[in-house]
């Protein structure tokens, strides 16, 4: 047994490889299998998987390990990102980008991750991770959204057999999921849903206020993101409006008058109905709060740590729209926080009725990237009322649970997957921990978060130089 400084031991696992022992000695794990902390522990790592753990004395540490000495840190598992996209997704960026926005996830803790608008490079991306080509977290792909309108990137489908053919496209693509967006008519999306069903695939997605209504998404079991349509399902019976703020309906100060009419005694019923049709949600709930919501200064937004990765053309964009925003400048704030209280509402009687929330960042728009704003959403989750351990469980278990992936990862167990993250202080006690971490191991792979600091360093201005310039 040896103990190698942290920079002695990333050129130690770049020459050994995978293949590497690393044994963490004395660390306090927090497994999430449960709310509880294994304090003292050792825990070796053996060919990307977890060969043993239990108390620091009774461990022993193969003679050929790596040691990381864990005294006074928390090992937990890695975090999942259920809702993320990549700059270079765009025609806007190089697809040469691709393998660094993915090491900038990694360099945050965020070890598997599921792109919600599928391309083909996605699908490479995920082939590379799994082959250990690329440094990437472990990735899952959704189709190109179902819509009824162009937008991009998608499967227009105005007719049951349009939609039906979108998704049997999807699935021989090789996508794990269908992904619906918007304007899809209700007969079209069951016929989308009665072919996922047929050809074995999930759909995932949206709910909008008009067409795949919440109770629509729920009749179908759908797994719905940010929340959509739920607004409008605890508006009272006498409300003058029947939409509300939520999606694409966000930019219209218009809308945001329906928050005045909001009935909290429906938020119960409104819960169990989604949590019956599907126990998982993924609010998407940082992304929205602070960007609609909570007032952001141009000074706060440039001292980000995240900031400096985006070109100047992609900062100077975002700030333009953050002054001019309508939603941002004649909504009252006091229909703001009404709008963050009822979706907080929303969440805690989510979980309080036994679903199972996911964490998912929305980036990289808005000048929020992947990455850096998962931990944003961990705490928005907790800031929701569920508690720390039931936030962290948004993050690890519950996604891996929903991906049905928890019997090999998500938890920290032996046998599992070697999916790690080490952190300085205690996340049970206040959430915000995760943000300050010692370093990430990525399919039994060791990186000390000095390491990871350098690779951030040296990716920021490559990436903030790559924006692709187009002829008008």
């Amino acid at each position: 047994m040896r103990i190698v400084s942290a920079f002695f031991l990333s050129i130690l696992l770049a020459v050994w490889g995978h293949a590497q022992t690393t044994a963490f000695v004395g660390v306090n794990v927090i497994p999430m299998d449960r709310e509880r902390v294994l304090e003292n522990q050792t825990v070796v790592i053996k060919n990307g998987v977890i060969a043993e753990i239990g108390e620091a004395g009774k461990v022993k540490v193969p003679k050929d390990a790596a040691v990381v000495d864990g005294k006074g840190k928390y090992l937990m598992p890695g975090l999942v990102d259920m809702h993320t996209h990549l700059l270079s997704d765009s025609d806007e960026f190089p697809d040469s980008i691709a393998p660094d926005e993915l090491r900038i996830m990694v360099a945050n803790g965020v070890t598997t991750v599921r792109f919600m608008i599928g391309t083909p490079e996605l699908l490479k991306y995920r082939a590379q991770s799994a082959a250990g080509e690329i440094v990437a977290p472990t990735i899952w792909v959704a189709s190109p959204h179902l819509t009824g309108r162009e937008q991009g990137n998608n499967f227009v489908v105005k007719t049951p057999d349009e939609a039906r053919e979108a998704v049997r496209k999807s699935k021989a693509a090789g996508y794990d999921f269908i992904k619906i967006t918007t304007f899809v008519p209700s007969l079209v999306y069951e016929s989308a849903i009665e072919e996922a069903r047929r050809v074995g695939i999930r759909v995932v997605g949206h709910a909008d206020r008009e067409y795949v209504t919440a109770p629509r998404a729920w009749k179908a079991k759908q797994q719905i993101e940010h929340l959509d349509g739920y607004m409008e399902q605890i508006l009272r019976d006498d409300s003058p409006m029947k939409g509300s703020v939520s999606d694409l309906y966000m930019g219209n100060p218009k809308n945001w008058e329906s928050i005045d009419f909001i009935d909290e005694a429906k938020i119960p019923i409104v819960a169990k109905k989604s949590v019956e049709a599907n126990p998982f949600s993924n609010p998407t709930q940082h992304f929205f709060k602070n960007t609609f919501a909570l007032p952001r200064s141009e000074e706060s937004i440039r001292a980000q740590p995240d900031f400096r990765f985006y070109p100047k053309k992609v900062q100077d964009q975002w700030l333009g729209w953050y002054k001019r925003a309508a939603v941002i400048n004649q909504v009252s704030a006091e229909r703001k926080m009404k709008w963050i209280d009822a979706r907080n509402k929303l969440i805690k009687a989510i979980h309080d009725n036994g679903g199972k929330l996911m964490t998912g960042s929305d980036t990289p728009e808005f000048l929020w990237l992947y990455g850096f704003a998962m931990h944003h959403e961990i705490k928005a989750l907790r800031d929701a009322g569920i508690g720390n351990y039931a936030a962290l469980a948004a993050a690890t278990r519950n996604p891996q649970e929903f991906l049905g992936m928890l019997d090999k990862v998500g938890t920290v167990e032996k046998g599992k997957r070697a999916d790690l993250i080490l952190l300085n202080s205690n996340p049970l006690d206040d959430v915000t921990a995760t943000y300050d971490r010692a370093g990430v191991m990525l399919k039994g792979k060791w990186y000390p978060q000095a390491e990871l600091n350098g690779w951030l360093d040296e990716i920021a201005p490559k990436i903030a130089g790559s924006q692709v310039e187009h002829k008008q």
